[in-house]
């Protein structure tokens, strides 16, 4: 029985494929091929097909892969009714509720620092002496609280 199935070629990480006419008893990879129909780049989705020998192939009773199948239909070349169709497969996720998407959020909590009330005097010691070297005097003027420019009397 013959068979139409896809002959990858290309290099490495790079696909290319030859729609081939092939005994079914053969590997794809055998290299003994009855006829080549096309050639099929999934690169960039195209597919290069002699519709004529591919009508009569199918016609004299060769089985295209589902693969094939799907570009021969793709390309609009009509399939004998004896073909099977693959059926669409149903993806389902196992566990989903084991997704991290799927999970709940956690809080991030940020903690404070605690600054205790010995730490914050010794602080203001400090500053204040800093000012006292510096030769600064510090006046306390009333603000305006939006703006933080000192208000008019």
């Amino acid at each position: 029985m013959l068979t139409i199935r896809l002959q990858r070629t290309g290099r490495k990480a790079h696909a290319m494929y030859r729609v081939v006419v092939q005994d079914s008893k053969r590997t794809p990879t055998s290299g003994k091929i009855v006829a080549h129909i096309g050639n099929y780049d999934p690169h960039n989705k195209t597919a290069n097909l002699n519709v004529e020998k591919a009508k009569f192939y199918l016609e004299h009773g060769s089985q295209p892969s589902p693969r094939v199948a799907s570009l021969f239909r793709y390309n609009k070349i009509d399939l004998p009714k004896w073909v099977k169709e693959s059926a669409k497969k149903n993806s389902s996720v196992k566990n989903a509720e084991k997704l991290r998407k799927n999970q709940p959020k956690e809080e991030v909590k940020i903690e404070e620092p605690v600054v205790s009330e010995a730490t914050e005097d010794l602080v203001v010691e400090e500053a204040s002496k800093i000012v006292e070297e510096a030769g600064v005097e510090i006046t306390e003027e009333k603000s305006d609280t939006k703006t933080n420019t000192p208000k008019e009397s």
